[in-house]
This record gives structure tokens, C-alpha cells and sequence, in this order.
């Protein structure tokens, strides 16, 4: 019994170390997949080679954080965006590494959300005159739910042709055309090739071709308030000026006033009586020589009537 019993916990044993050894290193090789992924090209758009735009969106069953790496040909030399976000229109820039790997490079960076969008310029466009071709290859480095490439017209081509020729065209408001190939689901290491070819006389790029237009038409009644504005802004420039200008005669004027003078105590004025004493006119009692009081008639001491005279 207890033979069995260290034979059947040995094989538990191994079991679980080879759980342990194996599925981490299963889930490390397994590589995420992409739901969509639309790739646009731009002949001779704002440069005057290829523009390259990967719009992709990665399968909900990826774990975020998640670890991309595009290719690009190393022609290229570096991308011109790099950008993840919850969804297409709220991509934000984010950091890469690149390691050229013979022709191509590899550029590897973290999504932390689902919307990825990558773009670079391929300097492979072939101009001959004015004869134009570009071939480009999706390199099959994930599994692609939906993959549809959107190939821009330039503006001024003529004879434009896209191989494979399956598809559909549109034209979109700024007067662009553009063949549409729903290429569908691919599985990874599947490489898909689209040509393009035409005939461009001018080495003149398409958004040279954009006129800056204004938001809204300046009517008479905008003119106005756009001058009522400008009276407010000089009303606030005078009235600033005036207060700056009071102020400072306020100050010279206060610095030339002379200083009140300080009150003082009045005193009431002396008597007629009391200024004769304070003169010397006292009168004195000739009988026992008293001085008299201001207004006496006789001596207060001995009674005797006191001469004035």
C-alpha cells in the first residue's frame, strides 16, 4: 500500500511539474490576433513617397497589456506614428523599439488598449517619368478577423490601376477616389501583394491641391461685432489711461498742498480792567496803603473811599 501511494503522488507530482514548465511557455508563443485591421495607401499625399497606415483593432480575447511588433521595409528608415487608444479616433503616441532584421524592421511596442494605428512613409514608389508603381505586401505577422486595404487615386493621376482587381470605388468629399478590397479573414504567416500603377505628369503632391477655406462666411453683421470689439478693447486702453493720469495729479496735487495749520486752545480776552492792571495802573488805599480791587469804590481793608483820580 505504501508502494502505490508514493507511486501515485510521484505522478501527481509530475504532472504538476510539467503544468507548471509547459503552459506558461504555450501561452508565451501564442500571439495576439487582430479583429480588423485596414490598411491604407497614399501615393504622393504630403510626401513624395508612399504613405503607409495601419488602422488596426486588436480581438477581444487579448490580454491588454500586450506586446506588437509591425514590419516595415528598412527603407523606410523610422515610423512616422506609433499610437494606441481605447478606439481610432483617441490614439495617443506611445514608445517603440526597432531592430532591422534583413529587409525589414521590426518596430515593438505595448498596447495597453485595443486601437493601434501605425504609419510610415516607403520610399519604394517608382517614378519613371511620369509612369508611377508601388507594390506592397502584408507580411502575415498576426491572424486577421477582417483585413481590407483602401488604395488612395492621387490627385492628378490618370490610368490608375489596382491588382488584384476585385473591389469597389468611391469618391469622397475632398475629391479624392479610392479602390476598396475586402480581402477578409488571413491567417498568420499568410502574406498578401496588391499593385498599383498610373500616369502622373507633375511631381506635385496632393494636399497641394487643399485651399484653407474659412470655417463660416464673414457676413456684414459679424463685421460689426468684430468692431465692437475692437471699440471695447480701446474704451478699456482710455479708461486705464484716465485712472493712470488721475491718479498721479491726485498725487502732485496733494504733494503741493500746505499742511493745515494745527488747532489751538482759545483763551478768553483780558478785561479792560485787568488790562489796565497788567499796564500798572493798579490803585492802592491811601490811608493804609491796600491795594484795591479792579471796580473798587472804598478800601476793602479800612473803608476809607479811594481816590481813582
Amino acid at each position: 500500500m505504501d508502494g502505490e501511494r508514493r507511486l501515485v503522488k510521484k505522478i501527481v507530482f509530475i504532472c504538476l511539474f510539467t503544468l507548471i514548465i509547459f503552459v506558461p511557455a504555450t501561452k508565451a508563443q501564442e500571439s495576439p490576433s487582430l479583429e480588423t485591421l485596414v490598411v491604407d495607401l497614399w501615393p504622393e499625399y504630403d510626401n513624395p513617397s508612399m504613405l503607409v497606415i495601419y488602422k488596426a483593432m486588436l480581438s477581444p480575447e487579448v490580454s491588454l497589456p500586450a506586446e506588437i511588433t509591425f514590419r516595415m521595409p528598412v527603407q523606410a528608415g523610422a515610423p512616422a506614428v506609433v499610437a494606441v487608444g481605447p478606439d481610432a479616433r483617441s490614439v495617443a503616441d506611445v514608445v517603440y523599439d526597432t531592430q532591422v532584421m534583413g529587409d525589414w524592421m521590426d518596430v515593438s511596442f505595448i498596447a495597453t488598449t485595443p486601437a493601434i494605428q501605425f504609419e510610415y512613409y516607403d520610399p519604394r514608389l517608382v517614378k519613371d517619368g511620369a509612369q508611377r508603381s508601388f507594390d506592397f505586401t502584408w507580411p502575415g505577422d498576426y491572424v486577421v478577423d477582417a483585413l481590407t486595404l483602401q488604395v488612395q487615386h492621387p490627385l492628378g493621376a490618370t490610368d490608375v490601376t489596382v491588382t488584384p482587381t476585385q473591389g469597389r470605388i468611391i469618391q469622397d468629399s475632398n475629391g479624392f477616389t479610392y479602390n476598396i478590397i475586402d480581402v477578409g479573414a488571413l491567417d498568420q504567416g499568410s502574406v498578401f501583394d496588391i499593385l498599383m500603377s498610373y500616369q502622373k505628369e507633375s511631381d506635385a503632391l496632393s494636399v497641394e491641391n487643399f485651399q484653407i477655406q474659412p470655417s463660416a462666411t464673414i457676413t456684414p453683421g459679424t463685421s460689426s461685432l468684430l468692431n465692437l470689439g475692437q471699440w471695447w478693447v480701446w474704451m478699456l486702453v482710455g479708461l486705464g489711461l484716465v485712472l493712470i493720469g488721475g491718479g498721479g495729479f491726485w498725487y502732485w496735487r496733494m504733494g503741493r498742498q500746505e499742511p493745515e495749520p494745527t488747532k489751538r486752545r482759545h483763551h478768553k480776552a483780558p478785561s479792560r480792567e485787568e488790562g489796565e492792571v497788567a499796564m500798572g495802573s493798579a490803585i492802592y488805599c491811601h490811608q493804609c496803603g491796600k491795594r484795591a480791587g479792579p471796580g473798587d469804590r472804598f478800601c476793602r481793608s479800612c473803608g476809607t473811599r479811594l481816590r481813582t483820580e
